[in-house]
């Protein structure tokens, strides 16, 4: 026992981590799920996005429900060429107003996101990892089939990373999936009036 108990605590607890990293020996893509009622579901995705990228990696998003949004990540996509950007979205059903029209926005980017991980079973894949943003309120709707879109999640080559954003995650995608995280409301600021912002909510 050293004189410094900070740092033999610290020794100590260094020792347990590399340990339990060492632990881990599966090397293969994960399924990634977030949902729940509150903000930065598809803002960890992209973040998650940019990450591949610092890394060299090639990304791959398609955008369900708010597809045809002016939003910041969509802007900031076009900077790199190693992402592979598409809206397949309307807007909201309570602003579009078209079921017919947003169940076949919803099947076009479904397509488009079967794709790109068929892209990815050749020697050198197209992707490392693939964002389907919102595609959890898609299958809240009935806009896709939820056992459809986990048996070819389920499918994906090996390596392929998959992450699905959107309140309500179907059972079928949470039981396939590798990490779910829920995000829980404490506050969120436009319940006290205050008006969604550029650069913080889109």
């Amino acid at each position: 026992m050293s004189e410094d108990p900070h740092k033999d605590k610290m020794k100590k607890l260094q020792k347990e981590q590399r340990q339990k990293v060492r632990s881990k020996l599966i090397s293969r893509g994960i399924i990634v799920v977030n949902t729940g009622d509150g903000k930065g579901k598809s803002t960890a995705a992209f973040g998650t996005a940019m990450r591949a990228v610092g890394h060299g990696y090639k990304v791959g998003v398609v955008q369900f429900i708010k597809g045809n949004w002016a939003t910041g990540e969509q802007k900031i996509f076009e900077k790199f060429d190693e992402i592979t950007h598409v809206g397949s979205g309307d807007g909201f059903t309570w602003d579009t107003q078209d079921k017919t029209k947003d169940i076949e926005s919803a099947q076009r980017g479904w397509k488009i996101a079967v794709e790109m991980i068929e892209e990815c079973r050749t020697e050198k894949p197209a992707y490392h990892l693939i964002v389907l943003d919102e595609i959890n309120i898609a299958l809240r709707y009935g806009y896709l089939d939820a056992t459809e879109v986990a048996e070819v999640i389920s499918n994906k080559p090996e390596q392929l990373n998959i992450m699905l954003t959107g309140r309500n995650a179907p059972q079928e995608l949470i039981d396939i999936a590798d990490t779910v995280t829920e995000m829980t409301p404490i506050k969120h600021a436009f319940d006290n009036g205050i008006k969604a912002q550029r650069g913080i909510e889109f």
